[in-house]
């Protein structure tokens, strides 16, 4: 087993800043002493020079006095050179402590965003830093981290409501098969056709927990990943196959289909745009009203391909078609239909939004509902090709 590597912590941000502000004031203050040094210099050593002979004292010193110029340098570079050494170290001792002082005040916000950031777990995503002051770097920074809390909190709720749900979808099937089973066989005069019973129980609520893992599993492959396959594909041809596994059922209610019949191209994965036109037609004939009709209409323009699926049904109101797209909610009920797995429109949302195409649901008058999906148009070129 690998062990994880040892964290290697350096000098703290506070603290280089500190050096790199003490460290360019060193910096000018040398570059400054040593410009004052040449200048004083230059100057005192412009004084007239007198003859050679006799001397003159230069602080208790005797020299010759066609040296005093010399001299008089001499003693200015030297005063400069102290006192200028006194306030270099002044003045550097300064800027560090002031550095030290305002680096601590400025990242103090940083502080409380890491702060937070070590007290976050999955049970206090409701914590907000929420930084007062002044709208700089630092505030944008924490306004940025709250932003992201936000939609994590929303993750983590919406994937606690969906474990709830898949967990109930799956125990209602799983408590079926168990309360055949344990039935049938307290029973010791059951006959072959009370097993026959149980069996074809049992069979059914089988076949509805495959359908609802394999709807798992596909919402699971289609959220937020890339596209393995992109390709011109026509809509048209995939509404077509999907009719026919839905027009037994459609003929047995009586439903009235028109469908479209222009050919309307897409680009993206052709087994993924078969899963939203056959999701979109089996919701349509599964939640319609016996002798109902379905509309079926697709069409292209300059950037989108649109296919549309509208059918009549129950009255559903305009607050609740936004959650239809939520996992395990249905038109008029939650969990508790007796087909489907509540899952078909999240499919249908999720492959789009892998497509980089639109999804948009609306009530229609007299009952029923209407759902248009807009998906990038195949250009010209590639349509030749396919």
């Amino acid at each position: 087993m690998r062990a994880a590597p040892l964290a290697r912590r350096g000098p703290g941000l506070r603290l280089r800043l500190t050096l790199l502000a003490t460290g360019l004031v060193a910096a000018v203050s040398v570059l400054l002493l040593w410009l004052g040094w040449m200048l004083v210099g230059n100057v005192v050593a412009a004084v007239p020079r007198l003859p050679d002979s006799g001397t003159v004292r230069v602080n208790g010193v005797e020299v010759p006095a066609g040296m005093l110029g010399e001299a008089l340098r001499a003693s200015a570079r030297e005063q400069v050179l102290v006192v200028g050494g006194f306030a270099f170290v002044a003045v550097v001792l300064a800027t560090a402590l002031l550095a030290w002082t305002a680096a601590g005040r400025v990242l103090r916000p940083l502080h409380e965003v890491t702060g937070s950031a070590r007290r976050l777990s999955a049970e206090s995503l409701d914590e907000r830093i929420a930084l007062t002051g002044p709208r700089d770097e630092v505030a944008e920074l924490a306004d940025t981290f709250d932003a992201m809390l936000d939609r994590l909190q929303a993750a983590f709720d919406a994937q606690r409501r969906f474990v709830a749900n898949a967990s109930h979808e799956l125990r209602t099937p799983l408590s079926v098969i168990r309360t055949e089973l344990d039935v049938t066989l307290s029973d010791p005069d059951a006959d072959t056709a009370e097993l026959r019973r149980m069996a074809d129980v049992v069979r059914d609520a089988t076949a509805k927990a495959e359908r609802l893992v394999e709807a798992l599993l596909l919402l699971a492959r289609t959220e937020g990943v890339e596209l393995a396959v992109r390709e011109p594909v026509d809509l048209t041809e995939l509404v077509s196959r999907s009719l026919r596994v839905v027009e037994p059922e459609a003929r047995r209610r009586d439903l009235r289909v028109e469908c479209c019949e222009e050919p309307a191209f897409a680009v993206g994965d052709p087994a993924l745009l078969e899963r939203v036109a056959g999701n979109l037609l089996e919701n349509a004939v599964r939640h319609n009203v016996d002798s109902g009709w379905v509309r079926i209409g697709t069409g292209s323009g300059p950037r989108w391909t649109t296919l549309r699926v509208a059918a009549s049904g129950p009255p559903v109101g305009a607050d609740e078609v936004g959650e239809l797209f939520e996992p395990f909610r249905r038109a008029g009920v939650q969990r508790t239909a007796r087909t489907g797995t509540g899952l078909g429109l999240s499919i249908v949302r999720a492959a789009v939004a892998a497509h980089g195409g639109q999804v948009r649901a609306e009530p229609v008058p007299g009952g029923g509902l209407a759902v248009t999906v807009e998906l990038p148009v195949a250009p010209w070129s590639l349509r030749a090709d396919s």
